[in-house]
């Protein structure tokens, strides 16, 4: 299982500043993070995988370096892939454990 483990070490990183308690599990040939089961984001090859929920796809969507998680060669609803370039800074990586977080808070 070959992925970007400098990107889940910044994402570990992250993560420690949250109440919530995140776990760790293999998925879609990557890693993942999860709250209480649930799928917020990971790292598949060089980019982040996150779950958004609807109502965010659209804008998220629209924003550079950022496309439909096509990991079964078709869209998949509610993830999106983000490229390495789209998550270079700090805050620009909190975004996205955020949306991923508010994504699993939705299915709880």
């Amino acid at each position: 299982m070959a992925y970007n483990e400098r990107l889940a070490s910044r994402i570990r990183q992250q993560i420690q500043q949250f109440s919530e308690k995140f776990t760790e599990k293999n998925m879609f040939g990557g890693l993942s993070f999860l709250y209480q089961g649930k799928m917020t984001i990971g790292v598949v090859k060089d980019d982040l995988a996150v779950r958004v929920i609807d109502a965010k796809m659209e804008a998220e969507l629209a924003k550079p370096y950022v496309r439909p998680m096509d990991f079964t060669k078709r869209p998949m609803k509610e993830f999106i892939y983000v490229s390495e370039e789209g998550c270079k800074t700090e805050a620009q990586l909190l975004h996205y454990i955020e949306l991923g977080l508010e994504h699993a808070k939705s299915k709880l």
